[in-house]
C-alpha cells in the first residue's frame, strides 16, 4: 500500500512540475502581458540587451507564431480527411522554431540545455535569429516586417525573395508589424 501512494505521488509531482504555463488572458495588451507574467518582460528585456531586439518587436513575432502557447506544434495532416500522416513541419514552441535552426542556435549559442517550450529559451532563440538576421542580411533589428518575412522564409528564402511569390505572407508580415507598432506605443505607457 506504501508503494501505490508513494508511486501516486511521484506521478503526481511529476506532472506538475514540466508544466508550461497557459497564454496570457489578453494577448492584444503589452502592459496586461507585461503585468501577468513579470518574468516574461524580464526575460524580453534581457534579449533586448543581449542581441539589440527590440520587445515589441519579439512580442509581435510570438504572437503571429505561437499566440504564446509554449507547447504549440503545426496542425495535423490528414489522408481522405481521417488518416493521421504526420505535421507539417517539426516547428514547435513559443518561436516555432524547426529542429534543423533549434540545433543551429543551441550549437552557436552554447546553450545545449534551451527548450522550445521554455520562454526564455524561445525569445533568446528568436533575438540570436534576428540578430543572425541583421549580420548577413542587413535586415535592421526594429524592422518588424523584413524580420518576420526572414523569420518564416529563412535567411535563404529571404535572400531570394520568396516572400515576393506568396500575397499572404506579405500580408501577414504586415499584420506583425502593425501589431509591433501597437505593442511599442502600449510599453511606452506601463513602462513604469
Amino acid at each position: 500500500m506504501k508503494r501505490i501512494i508513494s508511486l501516486g505521488l511521484c506521478i503526481m509531482l511529476a506532472a506538475c512540475g514540466g508544466s508550461v504555463p497557459p497564454p496570457p488572458r489578453n494577448l492584444n495588451d503589452a502592459c496586461a502581458i507585461k503585468s501577468e507574467r513579470p518574468r516574461w518582460h524580464k526575460d524580453l528585456l534581457s534579449v533586448e540587451r543581449r542581441w539589440g531586439v527590440p520587445e515589441h518587436v519579439l512580442l509581435a513575432t510570438i504572437y503571429q507564431e505561437s499566440k504564446f502557447v509554449g507547447q504549440a506544434r503545426t496542425p495535423l495532416s490528414f489522408a481522405l480527411g481521417v488518416i493521421p500522416m504526420g505535421r507539417d513541419s517539426s516547428a514547435y514552441g513559443y518561436a516555432q522554431a524547426i529542429d534543423s535552426t533549434w540545433e543551429w542556435y543551441r550549437r552557436e549559442t552554447g546553450n545545449r540545455r534551451a527548450k522550445r517550450d521554455n520562454f526564455r529559451d524561445a525569445v533568446d532563440f528568436m533575438g540570436w535569429y534576428m540578430n543572425e538576421s541583421n549580420e548577413r542580411l542587413a535586415i535592421s533589428k526594429a524592422d518588424t516586417r523584413s524580420q518576420y518575412l526572414a523569420y518564416h522564409d529563412g535567411h535563404t528564402g529571404y535572400a531570394r525573395r520568396s516572400y515576393q511569390r506568396k500575397a499572404w505572407l506579405l500580408r501577414i508580415s504586415s499584420e506583425v508589424a502593425a501589431r509591433a507598432e501597437m505593442y511599442q506605443e502600449q510599453l511606452k505607457t506601463c513602462r513604469r
